[in-house]
């Protein structure tokens, strides 16, 4: 009983987490304006205090970055899952 309740348990955790990195996926594009905007804005502080930083990736970099970050979380959680189900994770 008791490595049934650890494996629906486990399940779940993974679950979650690939239902994350889906949403990551879907709302690639809000997250990275928002990093942006705060990303500008500390390079522009730092720059005013006399440290040179290299410029912030363009939105559409960002953008892109998020949406693979997202994907590729979804893919290794599908992965786990399917391994965990197999029994060769625990």
């Amino acid at each position: 009983m008791r490595e049934r309740y650890d494996f629906h348990t486990m399940i779940y955790i993974e679950l979650f987490r690939l239902l994350l990195g889906l949403l990551i996926a879907y709302f690639h594009k809000p997250i990275a304006d928002f990093m942006m905007e705060r990303e500008r804005a500390t390079v522009i502080l730092f720059r005013q205090r006399g440290f040179p930083l290299p410029q912030a990736p363009t939105t559409e970099q960002a953008r892109t970055l998020y949406f693979l970050i997202g994907i590729a979380v979804a893919s290794i959680e599908l992965i786990r899952m399917y391994l965990l189900q197999r029994g060769i994770v625990f």
